[in-house]
């Protein structure tokens, strides 16, 4: 009997069922990027009116494309930690209800301890614990190391933006839409990385595992309005545009590099679990992929529709399962990120 998994955390709603040998049978996920378009960015109110609306077919067209009733439902889970605290209660409500009628284990888990498990899904032969993992999202940038799905250990993060936020950032900027990571992608394709010299914070410090990615998101700024000019100045475009998306592009993955190798260096670990929306990109995966080869550790990044906002990741709540637990009916949001996440 599988489980159907919920996740609410942002501005994605969507659902999976999955078996208890974490077969996915359906994962259906419904984007809510044309509705913050216009501001550039997640408004949490929006985000939480569109998964009141989108919640209820998500979750039938999932168990739908399953083949599976309520009925035959063995549990549900839903991602309770962290996120926007108004998308995580749309999301606790339904799970609530669904386990309430059917009578049935609830569970909830974390989103982001979720991303490093959507590696164990994509290549469960692959991973060995303890690991390095790594997790770059919209809202996070944050390198763990991960005893077990259930116990990692927050090794260090970004400071200030997470790299998500400051390609959204970089791709209003430059005149570019929304979401920004997949528009900074696309312009760079025909522009010179070496065009600009941009920052790589932090990346030269050897004793601490922090990012920090707002000082490049400034510099890119002044590149594109020095000080002085009028606020209304046009956006560059054509190869200015092109070559000022490659550099900043190429200085965030430098960036993110050189913390991942310094934390396999200082744990000694073997492999490498990557997630996050912002892992999709394909000059971040070609680096951490050639890093893993010239460093003879093993790196396993999901495929993208695993790497973005899904619930088939949900699937981590099987680990608890197969532990006895269930949180009932008193479980409850926690928006908040935990240093420690051990669960």
């Amino acid at each position: 009997m599988p489980l159907l998994a919920i996740e609410t955390t942002c501005d994605e709603t969507a659902a999976a069922v999955v078996t208890r040998e974490r077969a996915v049978l359906s994962s259906v996920v419904a984007s809510q990027d044309a509705l913050h378009a216009r501001w550039r960015g997640v408004v949490p109110e929006v985000a939480s009116r569109a998964h009141v609306e989108r919640i209820i077919p998500v979750i039938d067209e999932a168990l739908g494309r399953a083949a599976v009733g309520r009925s035959d439902l063995e549990a549900v889970a839903v991602a309770v930690r962290p996120g926007l605290v108004g998308s995580l209660l749309v999301g606790l409500a339904a799970a609530k209800g669904i386990a309430a009628v059917r009578g049935v284990p609830l569970v909830g888990y974390d989103h982001i301890a979720a991303h490093l498990y959507a590696c164990r899904l994509a290549r469960p032969d692959a991973v060995r614990d303890p690991c390095v993992g790594l997790v770059a999202s919209g809202g996070h940038t944050t390198l763990f190391l991960v005893r077990s799905p259930l116990d990692l250990v927050r090794l260090g993060g970004t400071i200030d933006d997470a790299a998500g936020e400051a390609f959204d950032k970089a791709a209003s900027l430059l005149g570019l839409g929304y979401p920004g990571g997949p528009e900074i992608e696309r312009a760079a394709a025909g522009g010179d990385p070496r065009a600009h010299r941009l920052p790589r914070p932090l990346a030269n410090d050897h004793d601490r595992l922090d990012l920090s990615f707002s000082g490049l998101k400034t510099a890119l700024r002044y590149l594109v309005r020095p000080p002085g000019a009028p606020a209304d100045s046009p956006p560059p475009t054509g190869r200015r545009r092109a070559d000022l998306a490659a550099s900043f592009q190429r200085a965030a993955v430098d960036a993110i590099l050189a913390k991942v190798g310094l934390a396999l260096e200082k744990t000694g670990c073997r492999t490498l679990l990557v997630g996050g929306g912002v892992t999709s990109n394909r000059l971040l995966r070609e680096s951490l992929e050639g890093l893993g080869r010239d460093r003879g550790v093993t790196v396993v990044i999901p495929p993208r529709e695993l790497c973005t906002d899904n619930a088939a990741m949900g699937a981590i709540a099987w680990e608890r399962l197969d532990r006895g637990e269930d949180d009932g009916l008193d479980l409850d949001v926690r928006p908040g990120t935990d240093r420690r996440r051990s669960q």
